[in-house]
């Protein structure tokens, strides 16, 4: 059993203390749509509450609405009649010995006009933001900065009467407060501007009017990107004397994070993690920015894993672990770390498909591994009244996963798959160094559904005499997909193969590479095969390639295709493969692109078959996942978690 002792160890941050050094990012929710908190983010949040967190900060809240909105939907803390609802939430949080803060904000130029209803939007200087392709804002007036300092001085009132142990004021990822510290956006001459002492005065003077506000007693933090990322922009070494500043001007504790919206596309993905990127991205910051200061310092970024947390602690590179997407994922991450029981974690896949990439979409939270999220109340696994048979077919991500929910809720479950090893996809996906996350997701699911006692028969096919023997009450299809051949001259050449023959060792490729498909599994596979010395082209009809990913991990994904020299060819149809390689056609032009090997990866077709062979032969038939319609892991997981409660 691995000893977690630093990571529990209790702490305080001012004169509030903490049962342990694990603290809840703020992660936006869209959870309510007139940015009042409700029972959805209240069972959301009481949920991390019960798995053991020591702090939770509740998400960027809104201290003038609607121009300083973060996104379409945020919370809001701009007048006084949010108070009973935040009120709520505390006390319902309080329940489970955990403290909470709220984050308090201001979007400034880094949003859209889209957010802020139409309205102007406003900066401490008339530079726009390049990440939100945003029009223009205005530069603040003195009058208008020194009334929006007093919202944010009133909005930290409201949360200490609202019931909150602390308040985070929001300085860091280009927003506001950001914005008048760094060089880069702020161009003022005025007392506001200038040297570090003008471009500090803001929110000096928000901590300050904070402090005589709210008193001595009641904690501020105060997040920073301690490195803005991008030239001209704040340097590790600038924000170390501002977080001198910050501590010698009343805040508690430093949260460390990292990038703005503007950053190179490599460093912006600092503020929302991808799979392919290390863990504990931005510890070394947080170590340099604990030498310069004696208060607290939290550091966020894909610590999610207990012992690497632990690790930070006990080096003195930091003093709390913030977590956020891996909260997502298991909201019993504190408690399974505090018994040993770390195989029981659900990983987070750093994929930001349910969570940034459903914000970017305007759509509410949500997590492509745990279907709970933002549906605590009415996911709750629940023992069922009638235990029946259930015969799962298929033993990818939904497959395991209704085999695990309905094995929780006390049936009796036979899980057959086909191949010899379960995984389905998920084991081809996991191939590339850089998506090693599924392969954790997949000894997760394997591993609880061996500990529940599903019974597995694997390396057998499953036909419709087989569920006749059988006799299940219950049938769940979870039979995947297969690529997709377009029909095209030449497309049987020995010279195709699929990128599912590729990752899986199949077929060797040449030095000349071209990928027919530019989705997400042409790209990453074009990585893959770029990072070996290939030469590869991709092709894609569409005007854009990797357009089946979110904005985070596709910018990633994008400069990395051109910084290891892939050719992407976009509007481009694939016509006929050829010995020399294969003719492409755009605009009624021609032209032969030469290739040694050619990969199809030009999308899945269902495999419905079984499921037409027991349509009326089943008492209870359900199909998830691909074999409904070829999409994610999450709609894989979600449909099987779905099925398995409603059984």
């Amino acid at each position: 059993m691995v000893e977690l002792k630093k990571l529990f160890e209790p702490i305080k941050i001012g004169k509030m203390e903490l049962r342990n050094r694990i603290v809840m990012a703020p992660v936006n929710t869209y959870y309510s749509e007139v940015g009042v908190v409700g029972n959805r983010l209240i069972d959301y949040l009481v949920e991390r509450a019960k798995g053991g967190v020591g702090l939770i900060i509740v998400e960027s809240t809104c201290v003038d609405w609607p121009v300083g909105k973060a996104g379409i939907c945020p919370l809001r803390i701009d007048e006084w009649k949010y108070v009973p609802a935040f009120h709520n939430l505390v006390e319902a949080v309080h329940q489970y010995n955990t403290r909470i803060a709220i984050q308090i904000h201001h979007a400034g130029r880094q949003q859209s006009i889209i957010c802020s209803e139409g309205q102007e939007l406003v900066a401490p200087s008339e530079v726009a933001c390049l990440a939100t392709g945003a029009c223009k804002p205005r530069a603040l007036t003195i009058d208008e900065i020194e009334g929006l300092e007093e919202k944010f001085i009133i909005a930290a009132q409201m949360a200490k009467w609202a019931g909150f142990d602390a308040v985070e004021v929001h300085g860091a990822h280009g927003y506001l407060i950001n914005q008048f510290m760094s060089p880069y956006s702020n161009k003022r001459t005025d007392e506001y501007g200038g040297d570090f002492e003008g471009r500090m005065r803001f929110p000096v003077e928000i901590i300050e009017g904070i402090r005589a506000a709210t008193g001595p007693d009641f904690p501020i933090l105060f997040r920073l990107s301690a490195d803005e990322y991008v030239e001209g922009g704040l340097t590790l070494d600038d924000t170390k004397n501002i977080a001198r500043k910050l501590e010698t001007t009343g805040v508690d504790a430093i949260h460390v994070a990292a990038g703005i919206y503007e950053s190179k596309p490599s460093w912006w993905a600092r503020i929302f993690p991808v799979m392919s990127m290390p863990p504990g991205s931005n510890v070394h910051l947080a170590e340099e920015i604990k030498r310069a200061v004696k208060i607290p310092v939290i550091v966020a970024g894909k610590l999610g894993n207990p012992i690497l947390a632990e690790e930070v602690l006990e080096e003195g590179k930091a003093d709390l672990i913030a977590i956020g997407r891996p909260l997502l994922a298991d909201p019993e991450l504190p408690r399974k770390a505090a018994l040993g029981e770390l195989d029981d974690i659900r990983p987070c896949l750093y994929c930001n498909e349910g969570c940034f990439g459903s914000l970017n979409r305007f759509w509410s939270l949500r997590c492509q591994v745990n279907a709970a999220v933002g549906r605590e109340r009415e996911f709750e696994i629940k023992p069922t009244t009638k235990v029946k048979h259930v015969l799962v077919v298929g033993g990818g991500p939904g497959g395991m996963e209704a085999a695990r929910v309905a094995a929780l809720r006390g049936h009796k479950v036979t899980l057959y798959e086909k191949d010899e090893k379960l995984g389905g996809q998920l084991i081809l996906a996991s191939v590339p160094w850089f998506k090693e996350p599924i392969r954790h997701l997949i000894e997760y699911l394997e591993n609880q559904i061996r500990k529940l006692g599903v019974k597995l028969e694997l390396g057998k096919e499953v036909s419709p005499t087989l569920v006749k023997d059988l006799k299940p009450k219950v049938v769940i299809l979870a039979t995947g997909a297969t690529p997709l051949t377009p029909e095209i001259p030449g497309i049987q050449k020995d010279s195709v193969v699929t990128a599912v023959d590729v990752l899986a060792g199949r077929k060797e490729v040449g030095q000349r590479v071209v990928i027919i498909g530019g989705g997400q599994v042409g790209s990453e596979t074009a990585w893959f095969l770029a990072e070996k010395g290939k030469e590869v082209t991709i092709v894609e009809m569409l005007p854009t390639i990797v357009e089946d990913m979110n904005m985070a991990s596709r910018y990633y994904l994008l400069a990395k295709l051109r910084e290891l020299g892939v050719n992407v060819m976009t509007n481009k149809e694939a016509k006929e493969v050829t010995s020399e390689g294969i003719i492409v056609e755009s605009r009624g032009k021609k032209q032969t692109i030469e290739a040694d090997t050619v990969i199809l990866a030009a999308g899945s077709r269902s495999n419905k078959r079984l499921k037409e062979e027991l349509e009326g032969k089943v008492a209870e038939l359900y199909a998830i996942g691909d074999c409904v319609k070829p999409g994610k892991i999450l709609e894989a997981i979600h449909g099987g978690s779905h099925i398995a409660r409603l059984i």
